[in-house]
């Protein structure tokens, strides 16, 4: 079983050199909350490349945003908690309620070892002109505290948004609901393809239950020197 988080801060390994993610998974797992892998990487490398950057034990968020319909999501759910076991599994809340019900059903056939289930809101990437582009007449804050709720009442044990949404979603989805959040830039850091942020300990204060932090901690001269400093911030 992976040892559970013994920080907020988990750190984002998004790259397709094996090596290069090897070695920060070295780096950064000793010391901070876990790592997570992606899309990109999981693409590249697999299951097999998951297991050589996060070993056993450390504490690892797989972002897979899985949508499909449910009994393909719940497939996917099961395979990855049997051969990889994430502490954190990701779904697209937007995929609706059967399969975010699909999705934590799955997973809670694995018992006290199974991945919590986290619905994607509204990419961080993406603000209002985004969203209805794509048809959402709705604000970003209106659709992520929509897809909050859906995401609650069919099972699912939090969500990924973004600091900006932070304390609406704890008004509606109370205290014990997760709140991961990306979109996590120290002052003065380039915001790169983010449009909602915020540092690290504001987003701490709101009620955020996780960080993922990226490139700030894995494009420093010495990541692990980087996250340690987010990480004591936050203990301050």
């Amino acid at each position: 079983m992976r040892r559970q988080p013994q920080n907020a801060v988990f750190a984002a390994i998004d790259t397709t050199d094996l090596a290069a993610a090897t070695e920060l998974g070295r780096a950064l797992g000793p010391i901070s909350g876990g790592i997570k892998l992606g899309k990109e990487f999981f693409t590249a490398f697999g299951p097999q490349g998951v297991m050589t950057v996060a070993g056993d034990m450390t504490p690892l968020f797989l972002d897979l945003k899985f949508h499909d319909i449910p009994n393909t999501v719940a497939g996917g759910v099961r395979a990855a908690a049997k051969v990889i076991r994430p502490n954190m599994l990701t779904i697209h809340g937007s995929g609706g309620p059967a399969m975010i019900r699909a999705a934590a059903d799955a997973s809670a056939e694995f018992g006290p070892e199974r991945p919590l289930i986290l619905a994607v809101t509204v990419l961080t990437s993406m603000d209002d002109a985004d969203l209805a582009a794509v048809g959402v007449s709705s604000t970003a804050e209106d659709q992520v505290l929509r897809l909050a709720a859906l995401a609650q009442e069919n099972g699912a044990d939090g969500v990924i948004c973004s600091p900006r949404e932070i304390t609406a979603i704890r008004k509606i989805c109370g205290p014990e609901f997760k709140l991961v959040v990306p979109g996590i830039r120290p002052k003065g850091a380039a915001l790169g393809d983010q449009k909602r942020v915020k540092p690290p300990a504001d987003a701490m204060a709101d009620g955020a239950s996780y960080l993922v932090i990226g490139r700030p901690i894995t494009g420093a001269d010495n990541p692990a020197a980087a996250a340690a400093t987010i990480i004591r911030e936050l203990a301050a």
